[in-house]
This record gives structure tokens, sequence and C-alpha cells, in this order.
């Protein structure tokens, strides 16, 4: 009986408690808020009672009431220019007050995908970040501008509310566990802005673009619901579900994204799917016109079994087909960060130079700063022009004009951003080139000036393939695993492509 009682007593004191303030922990102490905007919060009280949020920066209440059958409530607070002094927020519903403390407004960006956003600073198991224990040790130095939430891995085949993961400081015994693609991110941007950031990871490594789609979308399509396999993270809108959807709606200024390798082979679709994803995303965000910038990663070189195979390099193509597409949407370039050793390893160590090639872009695109260049060299077009052999010779030495096709054709190839020039006139790596036979040999290629084409008034590449006849296509670092490199002048490299993608 008295078993009974207290089972009844247990039962009854949960019911009251689920009617007392709550928050979700993404709004707790050590959070960020974004700064100049409508900072929306939310939580949970007594159905149809009203809650007052006050706000330590202009001492302005705001009210709202919960929900009559939920009681969740919202609301949003206008928030200043970002600062580094601490602010709070207190929190009065129920009879009950909450005071969150050490709130920073500043710059707050979104991080999702799979393992290579999850990896943290301290890496996986026989997968180290480069320069990790530096940057751990070194990391309290941004304790006054750095704040990361990392959210719990946690699935549901419906949406939830509620997911774990708070609000951490920036300083070793927590950094070594921040994801390392965001916390660079988040270095090279405060360095620039000089404000606060913070960011949220949402991610799950080796989940498919599918885990963070919802249901209704997903039976749109023909494979439906239908998992790659039998693991947790290849099932299908379960991250969606567990993790993403209690997190909607947290004000941000953009996402950033790192994810692909469990969808390599399927680009095509690939393309609708993620344009789909980001504009859901946008939408459940509610923030203003739907545009909130999308800045995604290029998929590292890995061998998927063959290292001269092109499933990834068709992968990373759709990749910068997408960023052109999709509207505020862009792509770095990685492939020149694998080491010669990660053949067989697809969490390559140099996540420094990823979340700083992000930030340029955020920093450029978003908040207009000068002087940086962030957009790498894409491929243009190409065209073909005729000289004499006593010139292939100049260029290209004794064996090319011993061989020199009949018609003396040299292929000039044209890129955008690339004013400048490349880091290197001659020996440069990694183009092939295929006549009508479709056979690709490797090409030789050298960089000209501006002045040698006027019409064109840039920098540009000419190339020479003896072997491949009159050249019909050519392409470059497109295979799985590359380790040629040819960057621009101020370091970034150029776009793998081919011209018959």
């Amino acid at each position: 009986m008295k078993t009974k009682v207290l089972a009844i007593a247990i039962l009854f004191a949960s019911f009251l408690g689920a009617q007392a303030l709550e928050l979700p922990e993404i709004i707790g102490n050590d959070m960020m808020l974004q700064q100049q905007t409508q900072a929306r919060l939310w939580g949970w009280a007594k159905n149809g009672s009203t809650v007052e949020v006050t706000t330590s920066w202009d001492t302005q209440t705001y009210r709202a009431t919960a929900d009559k059958q939920t009681g969740r409530w919202e609301l949003q607070v206008s928030t200043p220019a970002a600062s580094y002094d601490p602010q709070s927020l207190t929190i009065k519903g129920d009879g009950e007050t909450r005071r969150i403390e050490n709130v920073l407004i500043g710059e707050v960006w979104f991080c999702s995908g799979q393992s290579n956003m999850e990896m943290p600073l301290k890496g996986f198991w026989n997968c180290p970040v480069r320069g990790a224990n530096e940057e751990i040790a070194l990391s309290g130095r941004y304790r006054r501008s750095i704040r990361v939430a990392t959210i719990d891995k946690k699935d549901a085949l419906e949406p939830q509310d509620r997911v774990p993961g708070g609000w951490k400081v920036c300083e070793p015994k927590n950094a070594v566990n921040f994801s390392a693609c965001g916390y660079f991110f988040a270095q090279t941007l405060t360095d620039i802005l000089d404000v606060p950031v913070g960011i949220i990871n949402c991610s799950w490594g080796g989940s498919c673009v599918e885990g963070w789609l919802p249901k209704e979308i997903l039976l749109t399509y023909p494979d439906g619901l239908t998992p790659m396999d039998q693991t947790d993270y290849h099932r299908k809108m379960v991250m969606f579900n567990g993790m993403l959807h209690p997190l909607a709606g947290y004000t941000i200024k953009g996402f950033l994204w790192n994810q692909g390798e469990s969808n390599v082979g399927r680009e095509k679709e690939y393309v609708e799917r993620f344009k789909t994803m980001t504009r859901l995303w946008r939408k459940m965000w509610r923030q203003g016109d739907d545009s909130l910038p999308m800045y995604t990663v290029e998929l590292p070189g890995y061998s998927y079994g063959d290292v001269n195979g092109t499933n990834c390099a068709d992968f990373r193509a759709a990749q910068h087909q997408i960023a052109h597409e999709l509207e505020n949407s862009g792509c770095v370039s990685t492939t020149d960060l694998i080491l010669p050793y990660e053949a067989e390893q697809i969490h390559g160590c140099r996540k420094k130079e990823i979340g700083q090639r992000l930030a340029y872009m955020a920093a450029t695109r978003d908040y207009g700063i000068e002087g940086i260049h962030a957009e790498a060299p894409e491929f243009e077009r190409m065209k073909t022009i005729e000289v004499d052999n006593k010139f292939l010779n100049f260029v290209a030495g004794s064996a090319l004009a011993a061989n020199a096709n009949d018609k003396g054709k040299v292929v000039c190839l044209y890129f955008s951003n690339l004013i400048d020039g490349v880091d290197r006139m001659f020996n440069i790596e990694g183009f092939e080139a295929a006549g009508a036979d479709g056979v690709w040999h490797k090409a030789i290629v050298w960089a000209e000036n501006g002045w040698s084409d006027p019409e064109y008034g840039g920098c540009f590449l000419k190339l020479v393939c003896p072997d491949a006849g009159e050249v019909k296509n050519v392409r470059y670092n497109y295979h799985n695993f590359t380790t040629n490199q040819l960057h621009d002048c101020y370091g970034l490299p150029v776009v793998p492509f081919t011209t018959n993608f």
C-alpha cells in the first residue's frame, strides 16, 4: 500500500514539475545571442500563464502567454550591438524566477553535417587534428569571445521539442570537445570582426542528407524512408526529428555544412535534396526573407575503393553546382588540404584551413569586409588557338616539339577569380586532356599573364597534350584522391573540374 501511495505521489510531483517554468538547454548560462536582431527565446510554463523576460542590457521586459494546450511560450527580445561585456536574462513565470548569467551578444552560426563537422579538436581514434594540443592549450585566449553548444546525438521517429546540449565557455577543458571545423571558423571570424562568435554544433558522423529531412518530404522521393543500411546514422529523418527540430528558430546568422561522404555516388539526387533541405531550414528559422547563408565544405580526397576513380570527384562537382544554383550559398574547396598518406583516412587532419576559408567567405559576403580574398578560382571556359611548332618548342621543351600534334594547337583555360594569377608559372600538375576517343592523358600546362590576351584581361592557363591529339575535354584534380596543388596568389586552391561533367 505504501509503495502504491509513493508511486502516485511521485507521478503527481512529476505532473506538477511539468507545469513549472522550463527552458530548453540551448537557452541557459553562457549562451550567445545574435546581435542587433529580434532574438527568439522560448520554453514551457503552466498552460495559459504569463511569462516575463527582462534583459540586462536595456532593462526592457517582454511578455508571452503560454499555450493553453502545450504550455509552450515564445517571444523575441531586441539585442544590442555585439560586446564582450557579459549580460543576463531574468525569466519569471509560475511564481518562479530563472536568471541566465554570462550571456554574450555576438554572431551565432549553426554547424551541421557528419563526422568531418562533428570531429572535435582532440580528434578521433588514429585521426588527429593538426596542431590540436597547442590550439586546446591556448583556447583560453578566446574565453571572452567564443562559445560553443554541442548538441547530443539523439534520433527520433517523430519531431521532438527538446534535445540536450548547452553552451560552453572557451577554455581547454571544454575546447577539447569542440567541433574543430566550427572552432577554427569561430576563431578566425572573431579575429576578423573583433566581436564574440557562437557556434551550435548539431552534427552526426555518417549521416546522409536524408537524415536531416522530415518525413513528409522524404515520402515524395522514390526511395522514401528506406534506410541506406541498418546503422543508426544511415536512417532517414531521425536527425531532423531528434536534433534539428528542437533547435529550429534559435536566432542565427547562417548555416555551415560539412557532409556528403554518405551520399557519394548519388550526386544527381543530392543536388535537389540539399537545395530542398536548405530552403526548408530557412523557413523553419523564420528570420525575415528566408535567405540565411549556407556555406558548405567540399568533400576531401579519399580512395572510395579506387584512388583514381571519379565518384567523389563527381560529387564535388555537384557541390559546386549547388553553390551556383542555390541562392546565398557557397562551397569552399579542400582538395589541397589532404596529405599523401590520407588516401584511406576520411577524416583529414587540416581542419584549421577549412574553418578559415569558411570564415573568409562569411566575412566578405555577410559582413562586407574588404581586402580578403574568399572566392577560389573556378573554371569558366576554354578556347583553342593555333601556334607554330617553334612556339611549342620554346614553351614546353623539345620533347613536346617532337610529338606536337599536326595542327600545333594550344588550349587556353580561363577561370573566374584569377585576375592576379596562380602560384607557379610552370610544372603545373593535375591536368588531363582527352581527344575524340575519350581517353584521358596527362597534359602539359603553364600560366600566362593577362597582357598576353588583352581580350580576356586576366591571368589564365595554357595546355597542350600531344597524346590526346585534338583536345576535346580537359579536367583538373578529377579523381577520388589526389595531392596535386595549384593555388591562386592568395593561397586558395583551384576548384577541381571537368569539362564533360
